[in-house]
C-alpha cells in the first residue's frame, strides 16, 4: 500500500511539473498572460456566428467542429524589438520536432505565417496559426475543435466574407493597435 501511494504520489508530482512547461505550446499560453507587453484572449466558438443565411449549411457544420480559439500576440514596438525575437525564437523551438504538422506557409503583408495542426487526416483536433513579422511582432491564434477537416475549414475560409456582410472582425483590430 506505501509503495502504491508513494508512486501516486510521484506521478502526480511529475504531472505537475510537466503539464505546464514552457517548451510545449500549452506551458507557453499560460506563460504569457503573466508577460508584460503581452495581449492573450480566449475565444468561444460561440462568438464566431455568421450573420448572413449565403453560405453553405456544410460552412455552418464546419463552424460547429470547432470549440474555443486562443490568442497570444506580443505586438511589435520601439522598445521590444529583442523580446519579439527572443519569443520568436522559443515558439520556433516548441514547434520544431513537435507532434505539430505544417498544413501550410504563406506571406500576406510582409507577416509570415505558418498553419500547424494536430491530429490524423480528417480528423484534427487543434489547428494553430503562427505569425511572424518584424515590423507588427509575434502571435499565436490556437484553434481547438473536434475532428475539424483541413479541407472543410478551407472551403469555410474561403467561403465566409471577413466583413460586414459576413464575420465581422473588425472590432478586434482596436486591440493590436498600439496604445498611446
Amino acid at each position: 500500500m506505501k509503495k502504491i501511494t508513494t508512486l501516486i504520489i510521484a506521478l502526480v508530482v511529475s504531472f505537475s511539473f510537466t503539464s505546464c512547461n514552457e517548451d510545449s505550446l500549452q506551458g507557453y499560453l499560460v506563460k504569457s498572460q503573466e508577460k508584460s507587453g503581452f495581449i492573450t484572449f480566449d475565444v468561444p466558438a460561440s462568438i464566431l456566428q455568421i450573420k448572413t443565411d449565403d453560405v453553405s449549411e456544410a460552412t455552418k457544420a464546419t463552424l460547429n467542429t470547432l470549440k474555443k480559439i486562443n490568442i497570444v500576440a506580443l505586438p511589435f514596438n520601439n522598445d521590444n524589438g529583442e523580446a519579439v525575437k527572443t519569443e520568436k525564437a522559443l515558439l520556433d523551438k516548441i514547434f520544431k520536432g513537435s507532434e505539430y504538422k505544417s498544413l501550410m506557409r504563406f506571406t500576406e503583408q510582409g507577416i509570415k505565417v505558418n498553419l500547424l495542426y494536430t491530429g490524423n487526416g480528417d480528423e484534427i483536433d487543434e489547428v494553430i496559426a503562427y505569425g511572424y513579422s518584424s515590423k507588427f511582432g509575434v502571435g499565436i491564434a490556437r484553434i481547438l475543435g473536434d475532428n475539424m477537416n483541413p479541407s472543410d475549414i478551407m472551403k469555410m475560409m474561403n467561403e465566409v466574407k471577413f466583413d460586414s456582410s459576413g464575420i465581422d472582425l473588425k472590432q478586434f483590430s482596436a486591440i493590436f493597435s498600439e496604445k498611446k
